[in-house]
C-alpha cells in the first residue's frame, strides 16, 4: 500500500519540480507539493473505494450485515474496526472515503467511529519506525492505546446515539441503504435478491453512489487540504520543539492543542517525530503531538462536516483532545519504566 501511495509522491514531484520547476526551498513550494500529493490521492481513493464498496454493498444482505455487527457482536465490532483501522495506512482525510461508506452500509456509528479514530493513528509504516527508535515494547504499547482508543471512541457514539447528529448527506447514506433493502418482502427469497443481480446494476449503483457522495464533498476536500497545505509549509518544526521540551504536564493537552491546525499522514510526522525526541521534548508529548496532527485535523473536520451535524463535530473533537492528552500523560510516565531513552 505504501508502495501505491509512492506513485502520488513521484506525480507531485514531477507536477512541482519538473513541470512548474519550483524552488524546493521555499515554504510556498512545499505546500504546492503537499496539495498535489494529497489531492490526487484522496480524489483517486475517495472515488476508487467508494466504488469498490458500491459494488460489494450492490449484492450485499445490508439488515445481516446490521444485525451480525448489532447486539451481541456490537464489541467484537468495536475491535475489529479498531484493529482494521491500525492495519490501513490512512490518514484523517484519506479514511473519509471509507467512513462514508461505511455509514452508507448502514453499519453502526459506533463501529464506523471505532474506524475513523484508530485508522489515522496506528498504521503499519508508523510502527515499523517507531519500533527502530523507541523500541518494540513502547511500540506495543502505543498499538494497544490506538485501539483502545478507537474502542472506547466506538462504544462512547453508540452510547450518545451519535446516528441522530449525522448531517443531511450521513442521513441520506442511511437512507439509501434502508431502501436498497426489498421492504414487502420477509420472506425466505428475500435474502437472495440482491445476490442475483447483474455486474451492470451493480456498476450503475456503485457508479451513482460515487457521483452523489463526491458531488456533495468535493470542494471541502479542496478547501481541507488546502488549509493542511499552508500550515504543513509555513509553520516551522522548530518552534513546536521548542515550546514543547519544557516536560511540564500541561505541554501534552497544549501539545494536542498545537497539532490540529497542521495536517500530515503518520509517515511523514516520524521524521518530525524523531527530531522531537532528539531534541529533549518527553516521549508522550512527542507522541500526543502526532496523533493529534495525524487525528484530528482541520482538513479532517472540513470534511466531516459534510457528514457530520456540528454537535457531533464538537463531541469528537473533544472526544480526541481527551484521547490524545491521556495518551500522552501515560506515555510520559511509562517511558521511564521501560527504559525509553529518548536523547
Amino acid at each position: 500500500m505504501t508502495n501505491i501511495f509512492a506513485v502520488f509522491t513521484l506525480f507531485a514531484d514531477w507536477i512541482t519540480y519538473s513541470l512548474l520547476n519550483l524552488d524546493e526551498s521555499k515554504h510556498l513550494t512545499h505546500s504546492i507539493h503537499f496539495f498535489i500529493e494529497d489531492i490526487t490521492k484522496i480524489f483517486v481513493m475517495l472515488v476508487v473505494l467508494i466504488y469498490l464498496i458500491g459494488v460489494i454493498r450492490a449484492s450485499l444482505n445490508i439488515e445481516r450485515v446490521r444485525d451480525y455487527l448489532s447486539g451481541k457482536n456490537r464489541y467484537l465490532g468495536y475491535f475489529m474496526a479498531a484493529t482494521f483501522g491500525a492495519i490501513t495506512p490512512f490518514c484523517s482525510c484519506s479514511s473519509i472515503p471509507l467512513f462514508l461508506a461505511f455509514t452508507a452500509a448502514r453499519i453502526p456509528i459506533g463501529i464506523t467511529m471505532a474506524f475513523l479514530i484508530t485508522s489515522p493513528i496506528v498504521n503499519e509504516v508508523a510502527v515499523l519506525l517507531l519500533g527502530s527508535i523507541l523500541g518494540l515494547k513502547f511500540t506495543i504499547i502505543y498499538v494497544s492505546v490506538g485501539i483502545l482508543s478507537g474502542i472506547f471512541g466506538g462504544w462512547f457514539f453508540d452510547l450518545i446515539k451519535a446516528e441522530k447528529h449525522l448531517s443531511p448527506l450521513g442521513a441520506k447514506s442511511l437512507d439509501m441503504a434502508d431502501k436498497q433493502q426489498p421492504q414487502s418482502c420477509s420472506c425466505a427469497c428475500t435474502a437472495d435478491t440482491n445476490s442475483n443481480i447483474t455486474w451492470k446494476q451493480r456498476h450503475e449503483f456503485a457508479k451513482t453512489e460515487v457521483k452523489e457522495i463526491v458531488k456533495r464533498i468535493w470542494k471541502w476536500v479542496i478547501i481541507g487540504i488546502s488549509v493542511g497545505a499552508l500550515f504543513h509549509g509555513f509553520v516551522p518544526a522548530d518552534w513546536v520543539e521548542s515550546n514543547l521540551a519544557a516536560g511540564d504536564w500541561w505541554t501534552v493537552p497544549l501539545a494536542s492543542i498545537l497539532g490540529i491546525p497542521l495536517y500530515s499522514n503518520a509517515s511523514a510526522m516520524i521524521p518530525v517525530a524523531e527530531s522531537m525526541l532528539y531534541k529533549g521534548v518527553p516521549v508522550g508529548t512527542t507522541l500526543t503531538f502526532m496523533m493529534s496532527v495525524v487525528g484530528a485535523s482541520i482538513p479532517e473536520f472540513l470534511m466531516l462536516k459534510q457528514v457530520m451535524k456540528p454537535r457531533l463535530l464538537i463531541t469528537l473533537f473533544g472526544l480526541l483532545l481527551i484521547l490524545f492528552s491521556t495518551s500522552g500523560l501515560i506515555f510520559n510516565y511509562i517511558a521511564p519504566l521501560i527504559g525509553v531513552m529518548t536523547k
